[in-house]
């Protein structure tokens, strides 16, 4: 079940951000901290600890980080707890993690690419462990931007793939699948 959790974690970020570069891989804005070039870094940051090194110094680094910065860093430090075989370092930079995506989330309540970072997080992580408390919260939230069509500065795509992990989430009750189907369909 993890392993399978972990697949579609994976899958979801992959989709999400492959598509936002031309074809020779090029991110489509030269600003290195668009987000279109911090989520194609992100995608190589799941497997890749250094590269997930990196880019958490450099988004640490900027001063007065948006809430969208602070979004990111919290899924890099949640991508630190993968990389670390050290119990005690997992922990940590879960809970870091934790405290991160709180801060962007007090910073942008209604950013739908924010909420969904942090249910992905929490969908990933074993519910054992206790950060699984804002699953419902966010999933209620992304679900009430859809219907306000508020997913801005989100692009179709990123909703998608939004709409279309917490569908294969199975954390969804039949009414809102059914929602989430309709938003899908209208994209």
């Amino acid at each position: 079940m993890l392993l399978r959790s972990k697949y579609i974690l994976f899958t979801a970020i992959l989709l999400l951000f492959s598509p936002l570069y031309k074809s020779n891989g090029a991110p489509t804005h030269p600003d290195e901290h668009s987000p279109q070039v911090i989520r194609k870094l992100l995608v190589n940051a799941i497997n890749n600890g250094k590269v997930t090194d990196s880019l958490y110094r450099k988004l640490t680094a900027i001063k007065n980080p948006t809430a969208l910065i602070n979004g990111y860093i919290g899924t890099l430090q949640a991508l630190k707890a993968k990389h670390t075989w050290n119990p005690y370092y997992k922990l940590k930079y879960l809970s870091d993690a934790e405290k991160t995506f709180a801060k962007a989330v007090f910073g942008d309540p209604h950013n739908i690419e924010i909420r969904f970072m942090r249910f992905s997080v929490e969908h990933n992580v074993p519910g054992f462990l206790g950060y699984t408390k804002n699953l419902v919260a966010d999933r209620e939230e992304i679900i009430k931007q859809l219907d306000r069509k508020h997913s801005s500065p989100a692009d179709e795509t990123l909703v998608k793939t939004i709409v279309t992990f917490l569908l294969d989430s199975k954390r969804c009750s039949p009414a809102e699948q059914i929602k989430l189907s309709q938003h899908l369909a209208s994209l």
